[in-house]
This record gives structure tokens, sequence and C-alpha cells, in this order.
């Protein structure tokens, strides 16, 4: 497997390319998406997008983690209690997987998101396992290549 170390400059000057909601998600307007993927993690299970629509009404339907700047623009998002709650440029937030929204763009709005896949609930068991057993017999001090791994 070939993984790519080269550091990529300018990932804000990017083009989007159309991204359509579901038109079973919509419920009211004619609301235009479109994003770009900036990166994906080496495993697969994280990447980042731009991503911007134009005024509508829609649910969204979250099957993975989604972080979430808002860069530009806002929306008001009903939380599945029914709750709204309105972002604007330079708010954050996080939708679980398995959760679902709806968002109301008033006008237009773009955001930076990082997506990630949660890992199963037996593999997080079984990688604390491994973190608790390399701090109980010394490994996982200095000698780590990279901080924070495993």
């Amino acid at each position: 497997m070939k993984v790519e170390n080269d550091i990529k400059f300018g990932i804000g000057e990017v083009n989007l390319n159309p991204s359509p909601i579901y038109p079973a998600w919509i419920l009211e307007g004619n609301p235009v998406a479109r994003n770009v993927l900036l990166s994906s993690s080496a495993d697969g299970d994280a990447s980042s997008y731009i991503w911007d629509c134009t005024a509508g009404r829609f649910n969204w339907f979250y099957g993975a983690d989604e972080t979430i700047y808002v860069i530009e623009g806002g929306v008001v998002v009903k939380d599945m209690a029914g709750t709204a709650h309105r972002l604007s440029a330079g708010d954050t937030i996080f939708f679980p997987a398995g959760t679902h929204a709806e968002w109301i763009v008033e006008n237009y709005i773009r955001k930076f998101a990082i997506i990630r896949t949660p890992l199963p609930r037996p593999l997080v068991l079984a990688k604390r396992g491994f973190r608790f057993f390399k701090r109980l017999v010394g490994a996982g001090g200095r000698n780590d290549p990279v901080p924070g791994m495993f």
C-alpha cells in the first residue's frame, strides 16, 4: 500500500463539484449543493471536505461522525428533538453517526467538514486494552516514533 506524504498547500483555493442532495431528503426549495474532497486518512476512515449549499430546507442523515466549521453564511439546524440552533460563520457543531437533522439554509452556507467513520465497539475496547497493556509493560514512552500512535 502506497502512503502519500505530500503536504498540500492552497486547499482553500478549490473548485467545488456538484454534490446533489438526495431528492427524498429535500423538504422545501431547490437547494444546490457542491463539495470537494480535500484529504483522506491513510486508513480511509477520515476525510475532510469543503461543502456549500444554496437556500432550501432538507433532512440530513449522518452515517459517520461529522464535525463542521461554518466558513461563510449560515444555517438553522433542528436536532432530533426538534430544537433549532442557528449557526453562522465561525461556529462549529458535531453530528454523531446515526443521527439526523433538518437543515434550513436561508441564503447560503459554506462549511469545512471532517468526517470520520467510528470504529466498531469491540475494536475500540481492544484498542483501549492494547494501550493499557502497553503502558503496563512500559512500552510507549520516549521511543515511540510518533506520539499518540496507539
